[in-house]
């Protein structure tokens, strides 16, 4: 996050020039805030529970990490405020071709920041919760420190559920909601729905084309989409070639509606993996079932799948802008940087973070191996 979040700010200004100079009065103060009351409290702390094992306290050390959570927490919330901003602007006045701002506390609590937030942090449960349980998982078929191992595989389980049950029925469900009201576009290309239409039907499967849009081998549940956005089966919802013919600009359809779909139907796979886990606890069969055992550590990495796919969605859904309505993404790059440039600078810093994400994983994975406890114990 620090080695990411350091070249994006840097790249603000080099390769977004005409973006900054748009949103600059908007951005500076959430942007500033992240690093003073987030970077400085994730550093301080971090620095505290890796090095202050055997030195503090226990109880010192755990607050160090909850220390760390907090602030990684308030680090996403500046950060996520920043987006939600460019997906639905709020509190601002575009003056001599710059957004200004007007009111903070409408730039910040703008009309998707809390629906994204949650739904962002609640993927990040999952993400911990199947982490934790694949872990441990991996521990209690080796017989390595089983009576910890079965503590945090237990603890991995119910989170990962929890957050799972969360996610379909309350943040993913009141985010599409949202995105409905605020952005008609890409609800419409998400879920595939081409004309506008009264009890518009909730897609479950099909295969899209581009030109012109449409959605062979459609699978599709009769007014559901209608009930699930607006409570109402007979309400209208807004389709593509509608939005088209009064004049928005339409996001590209396959990537936006593959990555919905494969997202959403990941997020169904963790809870039955989830849900499986738990009735197998509650029966006692948990740490007898092997094989259930190693198919957690192999889904480990699909949580964190599904957060990048459903950026994807939000960012590409919200193409061709920048700035929703405002700003465009065609005017917002930095005309004296060359395509060379750019390659070059891409081909650079993907190495850096490939050897970083290497280490990563050596490190992680030497960890594990060694287990529940500290190193010489």
């Amino acid at each position: 996050g620090v080695a990411t979040g350091i070249v994006m700010e840097f790249q603000f200004g080099t390769n977004w020039a005409e973006y900054s100079k748009f949103v600059g009065d908007i951005f500076g103060a959430p942007l500033a805030a992240e690093a003073i009351f987030a970077f400085f409290i994730e550093s301080t702390f971090l620095a505290l529970y890796l090095f202050g094992r055997e030195r503090v306290s226990a109880g010192v050390h755990w607050f160090s990490i909850l220390m760390v959570a907090i602030g990684a927490t308030v680090s996403a919330f500046w950060i996520l405020m920043a987006n939600s901003w460019q997906q639905t602007p709020a509190g601002y006045v575009v003056k001599n071709g710059r957004a200004e701002l007007t009111d903070f506390q409408e730039a910040v609590f703008n009309a998707s920041m809390w629906f994204r937030f949650f739904h962002t942090l609640n993927a990040c449960f999952i993400c911990a919760g199947l982490l934790m349980a694949g872990i441990s998982a991996w521990l209690v078929l080796r017989n390595r420190d089983k009576e910890a191992a079965g503590k945090t595989l237990r603890l991995g389980l119910v989170v990962g559920a929890l957050a799972s049950i969360v996610m379909l029925f309350i943040t993913g469900h009141q985010h599409a909601r949202q995105v409905a009201r605020t952005q008609p576009e890409k609800l419409a290309t998400f879920e595939g729905l081409i004309h506008t239409r009264k009890q518009a039907p909730l897609l479950i499967f099909g295969i899209p084309s581009e030109d012109p849009p449409r959605v062979d081998y459609a699978v599709q549940l009769p007014g559901m989409l209608s009930f699930l956005i607006f409570d109402n089966f007979d309400a209208s919802v807004e389709g593509i070639e509608n939005l088209r013919q009064e004049g928005h600009p339409m996001p590209p359809m396959m990537p936006v509606f593959i990555s919905f779909h494969l997202m959403v139907g990941l997020g169904l796979l963790f809870i039955l993996l989830n849900i499986y886990g738990l009735w197998l606890l509650i029966r006692g069969r948990l740490e007898k079932s092997p094989r259930y055992l190693r198919l957690l550590p192999w889904a480990i990495p699909l949580p964190l799948a599904a957060c990048q796919l459903g950026w994807l969605v939000a960012e590409i859904g919200r193409q061709p802008w920048v700035v929703y309505r405002l700003l465009k993404t065609a005017d917002a790059y930095s005309t004296n940087v060359g395509g060379a440039e750019i390659l070059f600078s891409t081909i650079v810093f993907s190495s850096i973070y490939v050897a970083l994400g290497v280490l990563y994983l050596f490190l992680l994975f030497k960890m594990v191996k060694q287990g529940t406890k500290p190193a010489g114990a």
